[in-house]
């Protein structure tokens, strides 16, 4: 599993590139799975369904399986967001996990940026950031590595190349990733 994120402002066309990036993956034969991370309260579930009311009754994890897929929705309860390390040790095995903000990890990354946002590109001050891909190159630093945003080929080029294992990410193995986390959770919830 090789981890690449995708960054940049908010706004910049983060997951229109990803909506093209994926198939262009998957068409080479790649499993790719995502983990995006949002500064936005999110709400994956309806009040009046069945599975709302009985995570608004008390449960701190609520798991719903259909016929096409599952999900896990996991209440924070005041906790502190979960590090990276603790989402990815719960994908499934794939070729390709693509990371959606997290602008500050320190993992490759392209950042998307768009000129008519009139917002300086994060750039190489950010780690990880390898690239930028835009649709006004000129107007990007001279020592920036360019793409251009609509050239999904070459940006698939350059995650497959700059991908970073996972194993390699993870400062610690797999079963600390796994049980840190989930002690801190569980302290904070006690």
């Amino acid at each position: 599993m090789n981890i690449f994120g995708i960054t940049g402002h908010s706004g910049m066309g983060k997951t229109t590139l990803l909506e093209k990036l994926i198939p262009e993956l998957s068409s080479r034969g790649l499993t790719v799975s995502l983990i995006k991370h949002s500064h936005k309260d999110i709400e994956v579930d309806r009040p009046g369904k069945d599975s709302y009311r009985l995570r608004e009754s008390g449960c701190t994890e609520v798991m719903l399986l259909g016929h096409n897929r599952w999900a896990l929705m996991h209440e924070l309860c005041g906790a502190i967001e979960p590090p990276l390390e603790y989402l990815l040790a719960r994908l499934q095995t794939c070729d390709v996990v693509l990371l959606e903000g997290f602008k500050s990890g320190d993992f490759p990354k392209l950042e998307v940026w768009r000129a008519a946002l009139n917002k300086p590109p994060l750039g190489r001050d950010w780690p990880g950031i390898v690239a930028t891909a835009g649709d006004a190159l000129h107007l990007l630093p001279p020592d920036t590595f360019k793409l251009e945003l609509s050239d999904t080929k070459a940006i698939a080029d350059l995650v497959l190349r700059k991908g970073r294992p996972v194993a390699e990410f993870l400062e610690t193995d797999l079963a600390t990733a796994i049980s840190e986390p989930e002690a801190r959770v569980m302290q904070q919830n006690n």
